[in-house]
Protein backbone atom coordinates (compact mmCIF):
# COMPACT_ATOMS: atom_id res chain seq x y z
CA UNK A 1 0.00 0.00 0.00
CA UNK A 2 1.59 3.32 -1.07
CA UNK A 3 2.26 5.79 1.69
CA UNK A 4 0.38 9.07 1.54
CA UNK A 5 2.62 12.10 1.05
CA UNK A 6 2.64 15.15 3.26
CA UNK A 7 0.34 17.11 0.97
CA UNK A 8 -2.32 14.37 1.02
CA UNK A 9 -2.08 14.08 4.81
CA UNK A 10 -2.44 17.83 5.34
CA UNK A 11 -5.37 18.00 2.92
CA UNK A 12 -7.00 15.13 4.81
CA UNK A 13 -6.47 16.93 8.13
CA UNK A 14 -7.90 20.19 6.72
CA UNK A 15 -10.90 18.33 5.34
CA UNK A 16 -11.50 16.53 8.63
CA UNK A 17 -11.25 19.88 10.44
CA UNK A 18 -13.74 21.65 8.21
CA UNK A 19 -16.30 18.83 7.88
CA UNK A 20 -17.50 19.14 11.54
CA UNK A 21 -17.55 22.94 11.23
CA UNK A 22 -19.61 22.75 8.05
CA UNK A 23 -21.97 20.16 9.57
CA UNK A 24 -22.46 22.19 12.76
CA UNK A 25 -23.00 25.36 10.77
CA UNK A 26 -25.44 23.55 8.49
CA UNK A 27 -27.38 22.24 11.48
CA UNK A 28 -27.36 25.66 13.14
CA UNK A 29 -28.42 27.31 9.90
CA UNK A 30 -31.27 24.83 9.42
CA UNK A 31 -32.47 25.39 12.98
CA UNK A 32 -32.25 29.16 12.55
CA UNK A 33 -34.10 29.00 9.25
CA UNK A 34 -36.88 26.85 10.70
CA UNK A 35 -37.27 29.12 13.71
CA UNK A 36 -37.20 32.24 11.55
CA UNK A 37 -39.74 30.75 9.15
CA UNK A 38 -41.99 29.82 12.05
CA UNK A 39 -41.67 33.21 13.74
CA UNK A 40 -42.17 35.12 10.50
CA UNK A 41 -45.22 33.00 9.71
CA UNK A 42 -46.64 33.59 13.16
CA UNK A 43 -45.90 37.31 12.95
CA UNK A 44 -47.49 37.59 9.53
CA UNK A 45 -50.55 35.66 10.71
CA UNK A 46 -50.86 37.94 13.73
CA UNK A 47 -50.67 40.97 11.44
CA UNK A 48 -53.41 39.49 9.28
CA UNK A 49 -55.51 38.77 12.35
CA UNK A 50 -55.08 42.36 13.54
CA UNK A 51 -55.93 43.68 10.10
CA UNK A 52 -58.94 41.38 9.99
CA UNK A 53 -60.07 42.68 13.36
CA UNK A 54 -59.88 46.26 12.01
CA UNK A 55 -62.04 45.33 9.03
CA UNK A 56 -64.47 43.48 11.27
CA UNK A 57 -64.63 46.44 13.63
CA UNK A 58 -65.62 48.72 10.77
CA UNK A 59 -68.20 46.23 9.54
CA UNK A 60 -69.63 45.73 13.01
CA UNK A 61 -69.81 49.49 13.52
CA UNK A 62 -71.71 49.87 10.25
CA UNK A 63 -74.00 46.98 11.22
CA UNK A 64 -74.87 48.76 14.48
CA UNK A 65 -76.23 51.86 12.73
CA UNK A 66 -79.62 50.41 11.74
CA UNK A 67 -80.30 49.40 15.36
CA UNK A 68 -79.64 52.95 16.46
CA UNK A 69 -81.78 54.49 13.72
CA UNK A 70 -84.78 52.26 14.35
CA UNK A 71 -85.14 53.74 17.81
CA UNK A 72 -84.84 57.33 16.59
CA UNK A 73 -88.04 59.37 17.37
CA UNK A 74 -88.33 60.73 13.83
CA UNK A 75 -88.04 57.24 12.34
CA UNK A 76 -90.59 55.93 14.84
CA UNK A 77 -92.92 58.76 13.72
CA UNK A 78 -92.18 57.85 10.09
CA UNK A 79 -93.21 54.24 10.59
CA UNK A 80 -96.68 55.37 11.82
CA UNK A 81 -97.16 57.70 8.91
CA UNK A 82 -99.87 57.09 6.33
CA UNK A 83 -100.56 59.28 3.29
CA UNK A 84 -103.85 60.37 1.86
CA UNK A 85 -103.78 60.22 -1.90
CA UNK A 86 -100.05 59.39 -2.02
CA UNK A 87 -98.75 62.88 -1.22
CA UNK A 88 -96.93 64.23 1.86
CA UNK A 89 -98.11 67.31 3.66
CA UNK A 90 -95.72 69.95 4.90
CA UNK A 91 -95.10 68.29 8.26
CA UNK A 92 -94.43 64.99 6.63
CA UNK A 93 -92.05 66.57 4.17
CA UNK A 94 -90.13 68.18 7.04
CA UNK A 95 -90.02 64.80 8.79
CA UNK A 96 -88.54 63.15 5.70
CA UNK A 97 -85.93 65.90 5.41
CA UNK A 98 -84.94 65.45 9.04
CA UNK A 99 -84.56 61.70 8.47
CA UNK A 100 -82.43 62.29 5.35
CA UNK A 101 -80.28 64.66 7.30
CA UNK A 102 -79.77 62.05 10.02
CA UNK A 103 -78.93 59.38 7.41
CA UNK A 104 -76.35 61.74 5.89
CA UNK A 105 -74.80 62.47 9.27
CA UNK A 106 -74.63 58.76 10.07
CA UNK A 107 -73.00 57.90 6.72
CA UNK A 108 -70.37 60.60 7.14
CA UNK A 109 -69.43 59.39 10.62
CA UNK A 110 -67.28 56.59 9.18
CA UNK A 111 -64.24 56.51 6.89
CA UNK A 112 -66.00 53.88 4.84
CA UNK A 113 -68.30 55.00 2.11
CA UNK A 114 -71.71 53.54 2.84
CA UNK A 115 -75.39 54.15 2.11
CA UNK A 116 -78.43 53.89 4.39
CA UNK A 117 -81.95 53.19 3.12
CA UNK A 118 -85.10 53.49 5.25
CA UNK A 119 -88.04 51.43 3.98
CA UNK A 120 -91.63 52.14 5.11
CA UNK A 121 -93.92 49.21 4.18
CA UNK A 122 -96.98 51.26 5.12
CA UNK A 123 -96.05 54.03 2.71
CA UNK A 124 -94.31 51.74 0.19
CA UNK A 125 -91.57 54.34 0.14
CA UNK A 126 -87.80 54.16 0.63
CA UNK A 127 -85.91 57.18 1.98
CA UNK A 128 -82.17 57.66 1.32
CA UNK A 129 -79.83 60.58 1.77
CA UNK A 130 -80.89 62.30 -1.42
CA UNK A 131 -84.13 60.64 -2.40
CA UNK A 132 -87.53 59.40 -1.25
CA UNK A 133 -89.18 57.10 -3.77
CA UNK A 134 -91.49 54.14 -4.07
CA UNK A 135 -90.12 50.59 -4.10
CA UNK A 136 -91.30 47.16 -5.20
CA UNK A 137 -92.15 45.01 -2.15
CA UNK A 138 -91.63 41.82 -4.15
CA UNK A 139 -88.08 42.80 -5.13
CA UNK A 140 -87.38 43.84 -1.53
CA UNK A 141 -88.74 40.54 -0.25
CA UNK A 142 -86.15 38.65 -2.38
CA UNK A 143 -83.30 40.77 -1.01
CA UNK A 144 -84.04 40.54 2.72
CA UNK A 145 -82.05 37.64 4.24
CA UNK A 146 -80.30 37.23 7.57
CA UNK A 147 -76.64 38.23 7.81
CA UNK A 148 -74.50 40.04 5.28
CA UNK A 149 -75.58 39.70 1.68
CA UNK A 150 -72.98 40.02 -1.10
CA UNK A 151 -73.75 40.77 -4.72
CA UNK A 152 -71.28 40.99 -7.55
CA UNK A 153 -71.33 44.04 -9.82
CA UNK A 154 -69.05 45.34 -12.54
CA UNK A 155 -67.40 48.74 -12.62
CA UNK A 156 -65.72 48.89 -15.98
CA UNK A 157 -63.37 45.87 -16.19
CA UNK A 158 -63.24 45.31 -12.43
CA UNK A 159 -65.59 43.31 -10.27
CA UNK A 160 -67.23 45.20 -7.40
CA UNK A 161 -68.79 43.34 -4.49
CA UNK A 162 -71.72 45.08 -2.72
CA UNK A 163 -72.33 44.16 0.93
CA UNK A 164 -75.80 44.81 2.43
CA UNK A 165 -77.31 44.36 5.90
CA UNK A 166 -81.05 44.53 6.67
CA UNK A 167 -82.57 45.40 10.07
CA UNK A 168 -86.36 45.17 10.59
CA UNK A 169 -88.74 46.31 13.31
CA UNK A 170 -90.42 44.71 15.00
CA UNK A 171 -88.21 41.61 15.22
CA UNK A 172 -89.35 38.04 14.65
CA UNK A 173 -91.93 38.60 11.87
CA UNK A 174 -92.28 36.06 9.08
CA UNK A 175 -92.42 38.37 6.05
CA UNK A 176 -90.45 41.53 6.76
CA UNK A 177 -91.14 43.05 3.34
CA UNK A 178 -94.91 43.10 3.99
CA UNK A 179 -95.32 42.87 7.72
CA UNK A 180 -92.48 45.00 9.11
CA UNK A 181 -93.15 48.54 10.25
CA UNK A 182 -89.62 49.77 9.44
CA UNK A 183 -86.73 48.30 7.42
CA UNK A 184 -83.25 49.82 7.45
CA UNK A 185 -80.70 48.71 4.85
CA UNK A 186 -76.95 49.40 5.20
CA UNK A 187 -74.90 49.03 2.01
CA UNK A 188 -71.21 49.42 1.17
CA UNK A 189 -68.97 48.02 -1.57
CA UNK A 190 -65.59 46.26 -1.70
CA UNK A 191 -63.65 49.42 -2.56
CA UNK A 192 -63.58 50.24 1.14
CA UNK A 193 -61.85 46.93 1.80
CA UNK A 194 -59.49 47.58 -1.15
CA UNK A 195 -58.44 50.86 0.46
CA UNK A 196 -57.51 49.06 3.64
CA UNK A 197 -55.68 46.32 1.67
CA UNK A 198 -53.65 48.99 -0.15
CA UNK A 199 -52.70 50.63 3.12
CA UNK A 200 -51.75 47.27 4.65
CA UNK A 201 -49.60 46.38 1.63
CA UNK A 202 -47.55 49.58 1.90
CA UNK A 203 -46.32 48.45 5.34
CA UNK A 204 -44.15 45.65 3.98
CA UNK A 205 -43.59 42.94 1.31
CA UNK A 206 -47.24 41.82 1.44
CA UNK A 207 -49.77 41.12 -1.29
CA UNK A 208 -53.01 40.56 0.69
CA UNK A 209 -56.39 39.76 -0.82
CA UNK A 210 -59.81 38.47 0.23
CA UNK A 211 -61.18 35.29 -1.21
CA UNK A 212 -64.50 33.51 -1.06
CA UNK A 213 -65.03 30.43 -3.14
CA UNK A 214 -68.64 31.10 -4.18
CA UNK A 215 -68.04 34.78 -4.94
CA UNK A 216 -64.51 35.58 -6.07
CA UNK A 217 -61.50 37.64 -5.01
CA UNK A 218 -61.07 41.16 -3.68
CA UNK A 219 -57.58 42.27 -4.78
CA UNK A 220 -55.52 45.19 -3.63
CA UNK A 221 -55.05 47.65 -6.43
CA UNK A 222 -51.39 46.74 -7.10
CA UNK A 223 -51.83 42.99 -6.74
CA UNK A 224 -50.08 40.48 -9.00
CA UNK A 225 -53.33 38.90 -10.13
CA UNK A 226 -51.71 36.20 -12.25
CA UNK A 227 -49.59 34.99 -9.35
CA UNK A 228 -52.58 35.29 -6.99
CA UNK A 229 -54.70 33.17 -9.34
CA UNK A 230 -52.05 30.45 -9.54
CA UNK A 231 -51.73 30.63 -5.76
CA UNK A 232 -55.45 29.97 -5.34
CA UNK A 233 -55.27 27.03 -7.74
CA UNK A 234 -52.77 25.46 -5.39
CA UNK A 235 -54.77 26.33 -2.27
CA UNK A 236 -58.14 25.11 -3.59
CA UNK A 237 -56.89 21.55 -3.78
CA UNK A 238 -58.07 21.06 -0.18
CA UNK A 239 -60.46 23.00 2.12
CA UNK A 240 -58.91 26.14 3.53
CA UNK A 241 -58.27 26.26 7.30
CA UNK A 242 -59.67 29.04 9.45
CA UNK A 243 -56.18 30.19 10.46
CA UNK A 244 -52.87 28.71 9.40
CA UNK A 245 -49.47 29.19 7.74
CA UNK A 246 -48.76 27.13 4.62
CA UNK A 247 -45.89 26.77 2.17
CA UNK A 248 -46.83 26.79 -1.51
CA UNK A 249 -44.39 26.30 -4.40
CA UNK A 250 -44.99 28.09 -7.68
CA UNK A 251 -42.47 27.54 -10.49
CA UNK A 252 -40.17 25.95 -7.94
CA UNK A 253 -40.09 29.03 -5.71
CA UNK A 254 -41.54 28.62 -2.20
CA UNK A 255 -44.04 31.12 -0.81
CA UNK A 256 -45.22 31.41 2.78
CA UNK A 257 -49.00 31.81 2.79
CA UNK A 258 -50.95 33.06 5.84
CA UNK A 259 -54.72 32.54 6.06
CA UNK A 260 -57.29 34.09 8.45
CA UNK A 261 -61.06 33.59 8.13
CA UNK A 262 -63.55 36.44 8.79
CA UNK A 263 -66.47 34.80 10.59
CA UNK A 264 -68.63 37.93 10.12
CA UNK A 265 -68.50 37.88 6.31
CA UNK A 266 -67.24 34.34 5.52
CA UNK A 267 -64.32 35.73 3.46
CA UNK A 268 -60.71 34.49 3.81
CA UNK A 269 -57.99 37.08 4.24
CA UNK A 270 -54.90 35.63 2.51
CA UNK A 271 -51.38 37.03 2.29
CA UNK A 272 -48.23 35.52 0.80
CA UNK A 273 -44.55 36.39 0.82
CA UNK A 274 -41.64 34.85 -1.14
CA UNK A 275 -39.50 32.75 1.15
CA UNK A 276 -36.41 33.93 -0.72
CA UNK A 277 -37.10 37.52 0.33
CA UNK A 278 -37.54 36.55 3.96
CA UNK A 279 -34.47 34.34 4.04
CA UNK A 280 -32.27 36.67 1.97
CA UNK A 281 -30.17 37.80 5.00
CA UNK A 282 -29.57 34.17 5.97
CA UNK A 283 -28.71 33.31 2.36
CA UNK A 284 -26.17 36.13 2.26
CA UNK A 285 -24.75 34.97 5.59
CA UNK A 286 -24.50 31.41 4.24
CA UNK A 287 -22.81 32.62 1.09
CA UNK A 288 -20.31 34.62 3.13
CA UNK A 289 -19.63 31.66 5.44
CA UNK A 290 -19.16 29.09 2.68
CA UNK A 291 -17.06 31.54 0.66
CA UNK A 292 -14.87 32.02 3.73
CA UNK A 293 -14.65 28.24 4.19
CA UNK A 294 -13.70 27.79 0.55
CA UNK A 295 -11.12 30.58 0.73
CA UNK A 296 -9.61 29.11 3.92
CA UNK A 297 -9.56 25.67 2.29
CA UNK A 298 -7.79 27.09 -0.77
CA UNK A 299 -5.31 28.95 1.44
CA UNK A 300 -4.77 25.78 3.48
CA UNK A 301 -4.24 23.82 0.25
CA UNK A 302 -1.70 26.36 -0.95
CA UNK A 303 0.09 26.24 2.43
CA UNK A 304 0.07 22.42 2.35
CA UNK A 305 1.37 22.42 -1.22
CA UNK A 306 4.16 24.88 -0.36
CA UNK A 307 5.11 22.77 2.64
CA UNK A 308 5.03 19.68 0.43
CA UNK A 309 7.21 21.31 -2.23
CA UNK A 310 9.59 23.04 0.17
CA UNK A 311 9.98 20.19 2.68
CA UNK A 312 8.81 16.76 1.59
CA UNK A 313 10.08 16.80 -1.99
CA UNK A 314 13.63 17.84 -0.93
CA UNK A 315 13.58 15.20 1.83
CA UNK A 316 12.36 12.59 -0.67
CA UNK A 317 15.12 13.58 -3.10
CA UNK A 318 17.69 13.19 -0.33
CA UNK A 319 16.27 9.77 0.59
CA UNK A 320 16.39 8.63 -3.04
CA UNK A 321 19.89 9.96 -3.34
CA UNK A 322 21.06 7.96 -0.30
CA UNK A 323 19.23 4.87 -1.59
CA UNK A 324 21.00 5.18 -4.95
CA UNK A 325 24.27 5.69 -3.10
CA UNK A 326 23.54 2.55 -1.08
CA UNK A 327 23.09 0.68 -4.36
CA UNK A 328 26.56 1.89 -5.48
CA UNK A 329 25.20 4.39 -7.98
CA UNK A 330 27.75 7.16 -7.57
CA UNK A 331 26.45 9.15 -10.53
CA UNK A 332 23.41 10.31 -8.58
CA UNK A 333 23.11 14.07 -8.08
CA UNK A 334 20.44 16.27 -6.51
CA UNK A 335 19.53 19.49 -8.27
CA UNK A 336 19.20 22.24 -5.62
CA UNK A 337 16.15 24.48 -5.88
CA UNK A 338 15.93 27.89 -4.28
CA UNK A 339 18.15 29.20 -1.52
CA UNK A 340 17.15 27.47 1.70
CA UNK A 341 18.37 24.84 4.12
CA UNK A 342 17.49 21.97 1.80
CA UNK A 343 19.42 23.47 -1.10
CA UNK A 344 22.41 23.71 1.24
CA UNK A 345 21.98 20.02 2.17
CA UNK A 346 21.66 19.11 -1.53
CA UNK A 347 24.88 20.92 -2.39
CA UNK A 348 26.71 19.21 0.47
CA UNK A 349 25.28 15.84 -0.61
CA UNK A 350 26.52 16.39 -4.18
CA UNK A 351 29.97 17.33 -2.88
CA UNK A 352 30.06 14.21 -0.70
CA UNK A 353 29.03 11.96 -3.62
CA UNK A 354 31.65 13.64 -5.84
CA UNK A 355 34.35 12.86 -3.31
CA UNK A 356 33.14 9.28 -2.84
CA UNK A 357 32.88 8.75 -6.60
CA UNK A 358 36.35 10.16 -7.23
CA UNK A 359 37.78 7.97 -4.48
CA UNK A 360 36.06 4.84 -5.72
CA UNK A 361 36.92 5.50 -9.36
CA UNK A 362 40.53 6.10 -8.42
CA UNK A 363 40.73 2.89 -6.43
CA UNK A 364 38.73 1.00 -9.02
CA UNK A 365 40.90 2.32 -11.86
CA UNK A 366 44.03 1.30 -10.01
CA UNK A 367 42.62 -2.18 -9.50
CA UNK A 368 41.68 -2.37 -13.16
CA UNK A 369 45.15 -1.24 -14.17
CA UNK A 370 46.57 -4.00 -12.03
CA UNK A 371 44.26 -6.51 -13.70
CA UNK A 372 45.13 -5.15 -17.15
CA UNK A 373 48.81 -5.39 -16.31
CA UNK A 374 48.22 -8.96 -15.27
CA UNK A 375 46.30 -9.59 -18.47
CA UNK A 376 49.09 -8.10 -20.55
CA UNK A 377 51.55 -10.20 -18.64
CA UNK A 378 49.49 -13.28 -19.40
CA UNK A 379 49.14 -12.15 -22.98
CA UNK A 380 52.86 -11.64 -23.26
CA UNK A 381 53.50 -15.17 -22.06
CA UNK A 382 53.20 -18.06 -24.47
CA UNK A 383 50.38 -20.36 -23.53
CA UNK A 384 52.28 -23.62 -23.14
CA UNK A 385 49.42 -25.88 -24.13
CA UNK A 386 48.47 -23.75 -27.10
CA UNK A 387 52.10 -23.39 -28.13
CA UNK A 388 52.85 -27.12 -27.65
CA UNK A 389 49.82 -28.08 -29.68
CA UNK A 390 50.88 -25.72 -32.48
CA UNK A 391 54.51 -27.13 -32.48
CA UNK A 392 53.13 -30.66 -32.45
CA UNK A 393 51.03 -29.79 -35.45
CA UNK A 394 54.10 -28.32 -37.25
CA UNK A 395 56.14 -31.45 -36.49
CA UNK A 396 53.44 -33.75 -37.77
CA UNK A 397 53.02 -31.78 -40.97
CA UNK A 398 56.80 -31.73 -41.52
CA UNK A 399 56.99 -35.55 -41.20
CA UNK A 400 54.17 -35.86 -43.71
CA UNK A 401 55.93 -33.51 -46.05
CA UNK A 402 53.18 -30.96 -46.03
CA UNK A 403 55.37 -27.92 -46.08
CA UNK A 404 52.51 -25.60 -47.08
CA UNK A 405 50.73 -26.39 -43.79
CA UNK A 406 53.98 -25.83 -41.89
CA UNK A 407 54.44 -22.43 -43.57
CA UNK A 408 50.80 -21.40 -43.00
CA UNK A 409 50.96 -22.35 -39.30
CA UNK A 410 54.22 -20.47 -38.87
CA UNK A 411 52.90 -17.32 -40.49
CA UNK A 412 49.67 -17.41 -38.45
CA UNK A 413 51.58 -18.02 -35.19
CA UNK A 414 53.98 -15.14 -35.85
CA UNK A 415 51.16 -12.73 -36.61
CA UNK A 416 49.16 -13.92 -33.59
CA UNK A 417 51.99 -13.46 -31.08
CA UNK A 418 53.18 -10.22 -32.67
CA UNK A 419 49.66 -8.69 -32.03
CA UNK A 420 49.44 -10.01 -28.45
CA UNK A 421 52.95 -9.07 -27.31
CA UNK A 422 53.33 -5.66 -28.95
CA UNK A 423 49.98 -4.06 -28.04
CA UNK A 424 50.55 -0.63 -26.46
CA UNK A 425 47.60 1.33 -27.81
CA UNK A 426 44.44 1.77 -25.70
CA UNK A 427 42.17 1.79 -28.78
CA UNK A 428 42.63 -0.04 -32.08
CA UNK A 429 40.45 -0.22 -35.21
CA UNK A 430 37.96 -3.06 -35.19
CA UNK A 431 39.38 -4.06 -38.55
CA UNK A 432 42.73 -5.00 -36.90
CA UNK A 433 40.95 -6.81 -34.04
CA UNK A 434 38.94 -8.84 -36.60
CA UNK A 435 42.09 -9.70 -38.54
CA UNK A 436 43.76 -10.85 -35.32
CA UNK A 437 40.79 -13.08 -34.54
CA UNK A 438 40.89 -14.52 -38.05
CA UNK A 439 44.56 -15.57 -37.57
CA UNK A 440 43.60 -17.20 -34.28
CA UNK A 441 40.77 -19.11 -35.93
CA UNK A 442 43.01 -20.19 -38.81
CA UNK A 443 45.43 -21.68 -36.30
CA UNK A 444 42.59 -23.52 -34.53
CA UNK A 445 41.18 -24.64 -37.88
CA UNK A 446 44.50 -26.21 -38.85
CA UNK A 447 44.44 -28.18 -35.62
CA UNK A 448 40.70 -28.99 -35.78
CA UNK A 449 39.53 -29.92 -39.27
CA UNK A 450 35.81 -29.79 -38.33
CA UNK A 451 36.10 -26.15 -37.28
CA UNK A 452 34.63 -23.58 -39.61
CA UNK A 453 34.00 -19.87 -39.03
CA UNK A 454 32.22 -16.90 -40.56
CA UNK A 455 33.24 -13.26 -39.93
CA UNK A 456 30.48 -10.95 -41.17
CA UNK A 457 31.16 -7.39 -39.99
CA UNK A 458 29.76 -4.32 -41.87
CA UNK A 459 32.24 -1.80 -43.21
CA UNK A 460 30.67 0.87 -40.99
CA UNK A 461 31.84 -1.07 -37.93
CA UNK A 462 35.34 -1.90 -39.12
CA UNK A 463 36.42 1.75 -38.78
CA UNK A 464 35.29 1.98 -35.16
CA UNK A 465 37.93 2.02 -32.43
CA UNK A 466 37.75 -0.54 -29.63
CA UNK A 467 40.03 -1.61 -26.79
CA UNK A 468 42.49 -4.29 -28.01
CA UNK A 469 41.95 -7.98 -27.24
CA UNK A 470 38.22 -7.45 -26.71
CA UNK A 471 36.96 -9.96 -29.27
CA UNK A 472 39.58 -12.73 -29.02
CA UNK A 473 38.64 -13.90 -25.47
CA UNK A 474 35.05 -14.47 -26.66
CA UNK A 475 36.24 -16.48 -29.66
CA UNK A 476 38.65 -18.49 -27.49
CA UNK A 477 35.83 -19.37 -25.06
CA UNK A 478 33.66 -20.44 -28.01
CA UNK A 479 36.42 -22.75 -29.31
CA UNK A 480 37.42 -24.24 -25.96
CA UNK A 481 34.01 -24.55 -24.26
CA UNK A 482 31.64 -24.68 -27.25
CA UNK A 483 33.41 -26.60 -30.05
CA UNK A 484 36.09 -28.88 -28.54
CA UNK A 485 33.83 -30.74 -25.99
CA UNK A 486 31.18 -31.54 -28.65
CA UNK A 487 32.20 -33.69 -31.64
CA UNK A 488 29.17 -32.62 -33.67
CA UNK A 489 29.93 -28.90 -33.23
CA UNK A 490 32.20 -26.99 -35.53
CA UNK A 491 30.83 -23.57 -36.51
CA UNK A 492 31.74 -20.15 -35.11
CA UNK A 493 29.99 -17.07 -36.43
CA UNK A 494 31.09 -13.46 -35.77
CA UNK A 495 28.58 -10.75 -36.70
CA UNK A 496 27.93 -7.11 -35.81
CA UNK A 497 25.39 -4.36 -36.21
CA UNK A 498 24.85 -0.66 -35.50
CA UNK A 499 21.20 0.17 -34.60
CA UNK A 500 19.36 3.50 -34.92
CA UNK A 501 20.18 4.48 -31.32
CA UNK A 502 23.93 4.30 -32.03
CA UNK A 503 24.41 1.05 -30.09
CA UNK A 504 27.16 -1.28 -31.41
CA UNK A 505 26.60 -5.03 -30.96
CA UNK A 506 29.32 -7.62 -31.74
CA UNK A 507 28.22 -11.27 -31.47
CA UNK A 508 30.30 -14.43 -31.23
CA UNK A 509 28.15 -17.55 -31.68
CA UNK A 510 28.85 -21.27 -31.75
CA UNK A 511 26.76 -24.34 -32.42
CA UNK A 512 28.00 -26.23 -29.40
CA UNK A 513 26.07 -27.35 -26.32
CA UNK A 514 25.35 -23.84 -25.07
CA UNK A 515 24.12 -22.90 -21.57
CA UNK A 516 20.71 -23.04 -19.91
CA UNK A 517 18.95 -19.79 -18.92
CA UNK A 518 19.91 -20.18 -15.27
CA UNK A 519 23.55 -20.82 -16.18
CA UNK A 520 23.61 -17.75 -18.40
CA UNK A 521 22.18 -15.57 -15.60
CA UNK A 522 24.77 -16.94 -13.20
CA UNK A 523 27.55 -16.18 -15.71
CA UNK A 524 26.39 -12.58 -16.21
CA UNK A 525 26.11 -12.11 -12.44
CA UNK A 526 29.74 -13.26 -12.01
CA UNK A 527 30.87 -10.73 -14.60
CA UNK A 528 29.67 -7.77 -12.47
CA UNK A 529 30.91 -9.17 -9.16
CA UNK A 530 34.50 -8.90 -7.96
CA UNK A 531 36.59 -11.55 -9.70
CA UNK A 532 36.88 -14.80 -7.75
CA UNK A 533 38.59 -18.08 -8.28
CA UNK A 534 35.65 -19.47 -10.28
CA UNK A 535 35.33 -16.40 -12.51
CA UNK A 536 37.07 -16.56 -15.88
CA UNK A 537 39.68 -13.86 -16.18
CA UNK A 538 39.14 -13.19 -19.93
CA UNK A 539 35.38 -12.49 -19.99
CA UNK A 540 35.43 -10.67 -16.64
CA UNK A 541 38.27 -8.40 -17.79
CA UNK A 542 36.56 -7.68 -21.12
CA UNK A 543 33.31 -6.75 -19.33
CA UNK A 544 35.08 -4.49 -16.80
CA UNK A 545 37.15 -2.69 -19.44
CA UNK A 546 34.09 -2.13 -21.63
CA UNK A 547 32.01 -0.75 -18.76
CA UNK A 548 34.81 1.51 -17.65
CA UNK A 549 34.87 3.18 -21.05
CA UNK A 550 31.25 2.80 -22.11
CA UNK A 551 29.37 3.15 -18.81
CA UNK A 552 26.98 0.78 -17.08
CA UNK A 553 24.93 0.28 -20.24
CA UNK A 554 27.96 -1.30 -21.97
CA UNK A 555 29.27 -4.80 -21.27
CA UNK A 556 28.97 -8.50 -22.09
CA UNK A 557 25.55 -10.07 -22.78
CA UNK A 558 24.69 -13.75 -23.27
CA UNK A 559 21.79 -15.52 -24.93
CA UNK A 560 20.99 -18.71 -26.79
CA UNK A 561 22.31 -18.73 -30.32
CA UNK A 562 19.98 -19.36 -33.27
CA UNK A 563 22.55 -21.88 -34.61
CA UNK A 564 22.22 -23.97 -31.45
CA UNK A 565 24.92 -23.00 -29.00
CA UNK A 566 25.78 -19.88 -26.99
CA UNK A 567 25.78 -16.31 -28.26
CA UNK A 568 28.04 -13.84 -26.42
CA UNK A 569 27.69 -10.15 -27.36
CA UNK A 570 29.70 -7.01 -26.72
CA UNK A 571 27.40 -3.98 -26.42
CA UNK A 572 28.31 -0.27 -26.22
CA UNK A 573 27.34 3.06 -27.72
CA UNK A 574 29.49 4.25 -30.59
CA UNK A 575 29.91 7.71 -29.00
CA UNK A 576 31.47 6.36 -25.81
CA UNK A 577 34.63 4.69 -27.18
CA UNK A 578 35.67 7.05 -29.96
CA UNK A 579 36.04 6.68 -33.72
CA UNK A 580 39.63 7.79 -34.37
CA UNK A 581 43.01 7.38 -32.82
CA UNK A 582 42.97 11.13 -32.06
CA UNK A 583 40.21 10.38 -29.59
CA UNK A 584 42.42 7.69 -28.16
CA UNK A 585 45.23 10.22 -27.74
CA UNK A 586 42.95 12.65 -25.96
CA UNK A 587 41.80 9.94 -23.57
CA UNK A 588 45.37 8.99 -22.70
CA UNK A 589 46.32 12.60 -22.09
CA UNK A 590 43.29 13.24 -19.85
CA UNK A 591 44.03 10.06 -17.90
Amino acid sequence: MPRANLFAKMMLILTLMWIPVALLYGYSNKTTTDVLRQELGESNRNQLAFFQSQVNTNIEMLASWPNLLIHDPDIESFRKLYTNGGYFNLDEINLVKRIQNKLSIQESSSNWKSRLHLYSPSLRRVVSENDARAYDPTALQAQIKPGWQVNRATDGSEDIFRFSWFTVAPYGIDDPALEAETIVELEFDSRNIQNMLDKFKTDGRHDPFYYRGDMGTIYNRTSDRDLTGRMMQKLNVSPLPESDNLTVRIDGEPYMVSIVLSKETGWYLIDYMPMADMLEPIRKSNLLFYSSILMLLVMGSVAAYLLYVQVQIPIRQLIRGFQSLQQEDYSVRIKPKGRNEFSFLSERFNQMVDQIQNLFEHVYLEQLHVKEARLKQLQSQINPHFFYNCLSFVTSMAKLGRMDAVVAMSHSLSRYYRYTTRQERELVPLREEAEFVRHYLEIQKMRMNRLDYVIDLPETLLDLYVPPLMLQPLVENAVIHGIEPHAEAGLIRITGELNDDGDVILRVEDNGGGLEAGEREQLERRLIEPMGEETGCGLWNVNQRLQLRGGREAGVRTERSPIGGLSVSLVWNENTLGKTDEADTLRRRSG
